[in-house]
């Protein structure tokens, strides 16, 4: 099976926890917490479509933004 047909069996939690506004909040709780720039990647996964790495750490995927 493709990843895609797969989305659509997760449930409508998992599908909160994958959403921009969820890694949006992360993001704003990990800069709260160290101090140091995030970035929200599009990952081009539908099971992860969205990650959360520090500002300069190895990037896979497409910046979508930067939280300062």
């Amino acid at each position: 099976m493709s990843a895609t047909s797969d989305i659509g069996r997760l449930s409508p939690r998992r599908a909160e926890l994958a959403s921009f506004a969820h890694a949006y909040a992360v993001a704003l709780r990990i800069r709260a917490c160290t101090g140091r720039m995030q970035l929200i990647l599009c990952t081009g996964d539908p099971v992860q479509p969205y990650r959360v790495v520090a500002h300069g750490a190895e990037q896979a995927g497409t910046v979508l933004a930067l939280v300062a």
